[in-house]
């Protein structure tokens, strides 16, 4: 079993950053695919992005391309959601979830979850 604490959200302005840290326990970290997730008030759990398990493959949701960046550090168990440009629709419950499987995916195949971390972007 792996369990998934997600820290790092908080309130900042359009145009600001924010760095979203995820560490997870067990020791089977390193060989398990990772993405992170989010949930708008009323609207439905939308990816991400995500990474592969030795963090040479990722992939991005469009909304997000070339303002996030994921990365993971396996020595410490640990996945970082880098956060910039954000706009007032990035506002979410951010989740850090895990797969049973090394490679990334987009869909909702994640078997491990944190309990999420508010980030709000104030206009």
């Amino acid at each position: 079993q792996v369990q998934l604490v997600e820290s790092g959200g908080g309130l900042v302005q359009a145009g600001g950053s924010l760095r979203l840290s995820c560490t997870a326990s067990g020791r089977t970290f390193s060989s398990k695919a990772m993405g992170w997730l989010r949930q708008a008030p009323g609207k439905e759990r939308e990816f991400v992005a995500a990474i592969d398990w030795s963090g040479s493959s990722t992939i991005y949701a469009d909304s997000v391309k070339g303002r996030f960046t994921i990365s993971r550090d396996n020595a410490k168990a640990a996945v970082y959601l880098q956060m910039t440009g954000l706009k007032p629709e990035d506002t979410a419950v951010y989740y850090c979830a895990g797969r049973r499987d090394t490679r990334a995916s987009t869909g909702s195949d994640y078997h491990y979850w944190g309990q999420g971390t508010q980030v709000t972007v104030s206009s």
